[in-house]
């Protein structure tokens, strides 16, 4: 209540809006307004640097709309905001979570199986964006699985590109691929729908690094977040599936990653040991290559974390 009036005046008010009100639980609670917006969907923002991926999640709990988001970075978090009202859906990104002077304020409208609209960037202009329902990826049979194709030679960067130009740039030092600290990511050139990923990585001190599945999903790598939650922590699914258990954070020691990823489903065995057994990723990570899940994707690891982290090894088993 905004503030107190009298008995009188609060019955008229009442009675006068009842209308409302009664519109407004039906939209919330899942009415036909309301319903073809639920799910998951994944966004594509139209902004002067080019295409950037995002996500968004819209769920009815209790009556009420929920909504959880990727940006341009980072991991999945609850939006302060998200309703829908004569045909539009309006939600809000936090100026804190988009380095932005004001909130974003996404506005759209659903066309078939599409969303678009508008939101004000971060630069002060109109950017637009479009969402397409995001695909299940559900496999009818587990996969036939081919030859092992051996991603890094140790000798040089064949076969993978850089984000863009260094310094700091990769390097390949004693047979091993080192990340810049603070540069650009490295994206395999060949591109993976279903496989086997066996990497094996060495995290310096203090640093932070992760393997992209698709160029989508990170698999993070560190040993300087001890203080975030624990799907931010090694062998987790950043920002989505933790590790369990969770295992000791060993700097300057060569470990194991061997994760099966199919369709939506991976599992993570960190050091021979099951992290993640055979969960769903709901949506993709900040950083992403795009938002096109049901493509294929590259390898991708990052750089552009601090911190210099090694990487050896890397065979992938491609499903047939």
């Amino acid at each position: 209540m905004k503030s107190h009036k009298s008995v009188v005046v609060m019955a008229l008010l009442l009675t006068c809006s009842w209308v409302s009100l009664a519109a407004t639980a039906q939209s919330a609670s899942g009415g036909a307004d309301v319903k073809p917006f639920l799910g998951r969907w994944d966004l594509t923002l139209k902004t002067p640097d080019g295409d950037l991926p995002s996500w968004l999640e819209v769920d009815e709990q209790g009556g009420q709309l929920k909504a959880r988001m990727v940006g341009r970075w980072g991991n999945a978090r609850p939006l302060p905001k998200v309703e829908v009202a004569d045909g539009q859906i309006t939600f809000v990104s936090p100026k804190e979570e988009e380095s932005s002077k004001a909130d974003l304020v996404f506005k759209g409208q659903l066309a078939g199986e599409t969303l678009s609209g508008t939101v004000n960037g971060p630069d002060g202009s109109a950017w637009n964006w479009r969402g397409v329902r995001a695909p299940a990826l559900n496999r009818s049979s587990p996969p036939q699985w081919d030859k092992p194709i051996k991603l890094f030679n140790g000798k040089d960067l064949s076969g993978w590109k850089m984000s863009k130009p260094g310094p700091p740039a990769w390097t390949v030092q004693n047979g091993t691929l080192v990340s810049p600290g603070n540069g650009p990511e490295l994206m395999s050139d060949a591109k993976f729908q279903d496989f086997k990923l066996h990497v094996e990585f060495n995290c310096g001190k203090d640093a932070n690094s992760g393997v992209y599945l698709r160029g989508r999903y990170e698999t993070q790598i560190e040993t300087e977040s001890q203080g975030e939650p624990p799907s931010h922590h090694t062998g987790g699914i950043y920002g989505f599936l933790a590790p369990n258990p969770e295992q000791p954070r060993t700097p300057d020691m060569w470990q194991t990653f061997d994760i099966t990823l199919i369709g939506r489903r991976v599992t993570v065995v960190l050091n021979g040991k099951m992290v993640i057994d055979n969960q769903e990723i709901p949506g993709i990570t900040g950083g992403a290559v795009d938002s096109n899940e049901g493509a294929p994707g590259p390898i991708y690891l990052q750089g552009s974390e601090k911190g210099h982290v090694a990487y050896r090894s890397i065979v992938i088993t491609p499903a047939k």
